[in-house]
């Protein structure tokens, strides 16, 4: 019986796996998405694997609940398609937390076409810190995944600096 039911998730898993791909390659395949892999999101991930990671989640959770997972995984890639360093550019790092939602929107629609659900989850996955909520469903996933994922990569590059720091110190 255990068996059974592991074999099962497994190949549910696979299959899971292989259908977020399948909606999320031709965006990946895009150059300007590819160029977030040029800029560092929190402390030691790129802004690409932060998105990738808010994809996946919020797919699987979408799906996991039988709500629009095609939309979730694709706005979940999308979510942070702006193209500036916010910690050298000074000018948009000041109002950054607040415009970069609209300036993903703006460069995703550069990028495909998009349905109502992916714009409000990429209009508004920075609610809390703005006043506007989602108004779809898969919006609030990709909201909270974002928050989960941003401070998991903290907490990971913490660790990464902090090891760092004792193998430097072992080492003198």
């Amino acid at each position: 019986m255990a068996f059974s039911l592991l074999h099962r998730f497994r190949k549910y898993r696979a299959d899971a796996v292989a259908e977020f791909y399948q909606h999320i390659r031709p965006l990946l395949e895009h150059p300007q998405v590819q160029e977030m892999g040029n800029y560092i999101q929190h402390n030691c991930y790129t802004r690409l694997n932060h998105c990738i990671d808010v994809a996946y989640f919020s797919f699987f959770i979408a799906k996991l609940l039988r709500w629009d997972s095609k939309s979730a995984a694709r706005g979940g890639l999308l979510h942070d398609l702006f193209l500036y360093d916010r910690k050298i550019d000074k000018e948009e790092a000041h109002h950054h937390l607040r415009r970069h939602p609209i300036t993903a929107l703006e460069n995703a629609r550069k990028v495909c076409t998009l349905n109502k659900v992916e714009e409000n989850i990429i209009r508004r996955h920075m609610w809390l810190i703005t006043l506007v909520p989602p108004r779809y469903k898969e919006g609030y996933i990709v909201t909270f995944v974002d928050k989960y994922c941003a401070v998991r990569e903290a907490i990971i590059g913490q660790r990464n600096r902090r090891a760092l720091a004792l193998a430097e110190g072992a080492a003198a």
